[in-house]
């Protein structure tokens, strides 16, 4: 893989992410304003390794089996809208004093970790995603595995870095619209994830 080549990839995958805030980023967005962009490192964290796995699963051939296995494929995408769905009705439903500073340490690492995992892997398109892309940038003439090491590493930290500027971004909006209850934004991030559900429910084909 030449150095043209790479620039080319990186500048596709920035493109991916140059578009409204999709379901991972809705999430991350919702964990930064309930418990601090700092706490929401972790919830990144679960979500680029679900990536990771589904990386992996894509360069050993599984994305074949998900692509035409549409049983399969319907039942993580179901899972995914029911969960993200569950997630925005208790934040919607949660009181106000849910909200308030220090509630973030009421959940545990794990659990944060836990929902960033899950949502990124019950996008069904992921793997198909990174099957179709990454050949396109693979040169035959060279060992493929440290080329899909390359790719990989590259749009793990993109992708990194964008959740991290939603977060920052949502957390500083939040501050400063002063109007804003504690009750108000808690719905309002219920209403995000509710929105994530929806998404991930109606989209045909995603970035992961």
């Amino acid at each position: 893989m030449t150095w043209e080549t790479y620039w080319l990839y990186l500048a596709l995958v920035a493109a991916f992410f140059a578009t409204p805030p999709d379901t991972s980023q809705l999430l991350i967005i919702t964990n930064s304003i309930q418990y601090g962009v700092k706490r929401s490192v972790l919830t990144i964290f679960g979500d680029l390794s679900a990536n990771v796995l589904q990386m992996t699963a894509a360069a050993f051939g599984l994305a074949a089996i998900i692509a035409t296995s549409a049983s399969l494929f319907q039942v993580i995408k179901w899972a995914g809208v029911a969960y993200l769905l569950w997630i925005g009705i208790q934040l919607y439903r949660s009181s106000s004093r849910q909200a308030e500073a220090g509630s973030g340490k009421q959940r545990s690492d794990f659990s944060l970790f836990r929902q960033g995992f899950i949502t990124s892997s019950a996008n069904p398109y992921a793997v198909v995603f990174f099957a179709a892309l990454f050949p396109q940038f693979i040169d035959p003439a060279h060992a493929t595995l440290p080329q899909l090491a390359v790719l990989g590493g590259t749009y793990i930290l993109v992708d990194g870095i964008i959740l991290l500027l939603w977060g920052w971004f949502a957390v500083h909006a939040v501050q400063r619209i002063k109007v804003l209850t504690s009750g108000l934004i808690n719905k309002a991030c219920g209403l995000l994830m509710i929105g994530a559900a929806l998404l991930l429910a109606i989209k045909g084909f995603d970035r992961s």
